[in-house]
C-alpha cells in the first residue's frame, strides 16, 4: 500500500482542505464532478473529521468553484487559438490543491499556479509541470512572483479563490494594481466577503479548527474602481443565482432563494469579476 502523505500546513494553509474535501465528496451531492480532488483526499493523512464542515460550506463552494471555472471557460473561448491570436495565460493564486487546471483546460492554454512553498512543495506529488503548466512558490502578497510569469502581451485572466480576504486591504490594492501593471487589459475574478462576514466569519466552526484569520471585506464592490484609473467591475454575481442551486434539497433550496431577496445576505460572500485596463 503506497503511503499517504502527511499534512504539516500552518493555520492559513490548512483552509485549503475545507475547499478539497467539499469538492471531494460534492459528487455525493450531485453538484461538482471533480475526480482528481476525490482522489488526492484519499491520498494524503489527515483526520477530516476535525474541520466539522457543514453541508452548507460544501455546497457554497461547489458553487463557486463552478461560477470561476465558468468565468474560464469564458475567456478560453473568447481566446480561441489562431494564427492571428496569442496564447492565452490563466493565472490561479492560492490554488492550494485545486484541479482547475484540469477541469477548464482546451489544450493549447497556459497555466500558472501559484500559492505558498509548502502548498506547492505538496501540489507536486500530485501534479507534473509541463511546457504550458507551471507551478510558482510563493505568497500572491509578495508581488516578485510577478517575474516568474511569460506573459508577453499576451491575454491574462487571473482567478484568486478563497485567498483575498486572508490578506490586509492594503495588500489586495498593492496585488491588482501590480496585475493591472504588469498585464494591462486582463481579468480578475475573485470571491469577497462584506465587512460584516469579514468580521464574523471567525465564528465557523472549520475556520476555529484552522485558527486562520480573515483581514478583508468589502460591502461596495464598485469602490475598487477609484483605486486606480481602468479598474472596471464587470460583475458582481451572487450565489443565489446559481444553476447549481435547483439541484439541491428543497430545504437549501429555500434557503439559497431566501437569502437572494435580501441585499445584505447577498453581499455576504460573492463573486467579483473586474478588468484592469490602463
Amino acid at each position: 500500500m503506497t503511503p499517504k502523505e502527511k499534512i504539516l500546513f500552518s493555520e492559513e494553509q490548512e483552509t485549503l482542505l475545507i475547499t478539497l474535501y467539499c469538492r471531494a465528496v460534492s459528487g455525493e451531492q450531485l453538484l461538482f464532478n471533480d475526480p482528481k480532488s476525490q482522489e488526492i483526499l484519499e491520498s494524503i493523512e489527515y483526520d477530516f473529521s476535525r474541520l466539522k464542515v457543514p453541508l452548507k460550506t460544501c455546497l457554497t463552494v461547489c458553487i463557486r468553484a463552478k461560477k470561476l471555472d465558468d468565468y474560464a471557460r469564458q475567456f478560453l473561448k473568447a481566446h480561441l487559438q489562431s494564427a492571428e491570436q496569442e496564447v492565452p495565460v490563466v493565472l490561479h493564486l492560492g490554488c492550494g490543491l485545486d484541479s482547475r487546471c484540469l477541469r477548464v483546460d482546451n489544450g493549447w492554454v497556459e497555466w500558472y499556479d501559484l500559492d505558498l512553498p509548502a502548498v506547492i512543495e505538496l501540489r507536486g506529488k500530485f501534479y507534473e509541470e509541463t511546457d504550458r503548466y507551471h507551478m510558482i512558490a510563493a505568497s500572491a502578497a509578495d508581488l516578485r512572483w510577478l517575474e516568474q510569469v511569460n506573459a508577453q502581451g499576451r491575454p491574462v485572466m487571473v482567478i484568486a479563490e478563497g485567498l483575498l480576504m486572508y490578506l490586509s486591504e492594503a495588500q489586495v490594492k498593492a496585488l491588482l494594481l501590480a496585475l493591472q501593471q504588469a498585464f494591462p487589459g486582463c481579468q480578475v475574478a475573485f470571491d469577497a466577503f462584506s465587512t460584516l462576514t469579514a468580521r464574523s466569519v471567525g465564528r465557523h466552526a472549520s475556520l476555529r479548527q484552522t485558527g486562520a484569520a480573515v483581514h478583508w471585506g468589502i460591502d461596495d464592490a464598485g469602490a475598487i474602481e477609484t483605486w486606480a484609473p481602468g479598474i472596471r467591475l464587470e460583475e458582481e454575481w451572487f450565489f443565489a443565482q446559481s444553476e447549481l442551486v435547483e439541484r439541491m434539497d428543497w430545504g437549501y433550496r429555500l434557503a439559497f432563494k431566501l437569502a437572494g431577496a435580501f441585499a445584505l445576505v447577498n453581499k455576504a460572500h460573492r463573486i467579483l469579476l473586474f478588468s484592469l485596463s490602463q
